[in-house]
């Protein structure tokens, strides 16, 4: 299970709740852009609003419970979903497996290629159901692709962003640093995953293919971060090896007036130890920028 955890970009969080939030209550599925796609919802309605948007492969059971029990005490609403492709949300085998070192190499070389869908259009996913819940204006958090996407949210909506919460995730620039040696190999080895047993843990790998080749074509983001005008917090962990502290790092450099907290003890992942500082910081941030 360990080397599920590195490849999935997260580790799973298991913790006590301490309000009304449990990784088990029921979703809702509604259609959006054409996509069927699941959500719930903690705390009170007329809270100031947090959309968590996971990473690669994840449903938004991987946020955990303590995570959106603390923003619930702190007085936010929270809104989880599934990415598309993952957890309740609607599959899409039908747009078929694209082959990855061939997008990969592509993508290397700078030529366009399809994909399935895009980074744009599960950003837009995220929006249409923010819309959905007649909600203005809400803090938007991500995780890794998740953060891309949350990143993506903030310079193409900004009116629909009242602060940007980046974790753990990178610009794409091709100058920065690659994964360790241990985490390509744990990709190449994707296909030995058992399937079953990661759904139970609330990954999808089914879905790998079509969202990293979203994130290929979306390639080097810079441009596109350097539009981002609303309040951000960046948060990296300092042992990092899938994505090493200088993508976080590249991310609050293009952002002016960012903000940049590194943690120790932290890799591509929120450890129980370090999660405490993590989210002490972030809502501190949501306070200042209400």
């Amino acid at each position: 299970m360990n080397k599920l955890i590195l490849v999935i970009f997260l580790a799973l969080i298991s913790l006590n709740a301490s309000s009304n939030y449990s990784i088990d209550q029921k979703t809702t599925v509604v259609d959006l852009n054409g996509i069927s796609i699941a959500y719930t919802t903690a705390g009170n309605e007329e809270d100031p609003a947090v959309l968590m948007i996971m990473g690669l492969m994840a449903s938004h059971k991987v946020w955990g419970e303590e995570i959106v029990n603390s923003l619930v005490n702190s007085g936010y609403r929270v809104v989880l979903f599934d990415n598309r492709d993952t957890g309740e949300s609607e599959k899409l085998d039908r747009l078929g497996k694209p082959n990855l070192y061939w997008k990969f190499f592509l993508a290397s070389i700078g030529f366009n290629f399809s994909a399935p869908y895009t980074l744009l259009d599960m950003t837009n996913d995220g929006v249409a159901l923010l819309n959905h819940l007649e909600i203005e204006r809400a803090h938007i958090v991500g995780a890794s692709m998740g953060g891309m996407i949350a990143q993506m949210t903030a310079a193409k909506y900004p009116e629909k962003t009242r602060s940007l919460v980046s974790i753990m995730s990178s610009t794409g620039a091709p100058h920065l640093s690659q994964m360790s040696d241990g985490d390509e190999e744990n990709f190449s080895n994707i296909e030995d995953i058992d399937v079953a047993g990661a759904e139970a843990y609330g990954f999808f790998p089914e879905a790998m293919p079509r969202q990293l080749t979203a994130i290929f074509k979306a390639g080097d983001r810079s441009n596109i971060i350097r539009e981002i005008s609303v309040p951000t917090l960046v948060q990296h962990g300092e042992n990092d090896t899938l994505l090493p502290e200088d993508h976080g790092e590249h991310t609050a450099k293009l952002i002016d007036g960012s903000q940049y907290k590194v943690y120790s003890d932290m890799g591509h992942n929120l450890p129980p130890e370090v999660l405490p500082f993590v989210m002490k910081d972030m809502i501190q941030f949501f306070k200042e920028n209400e």
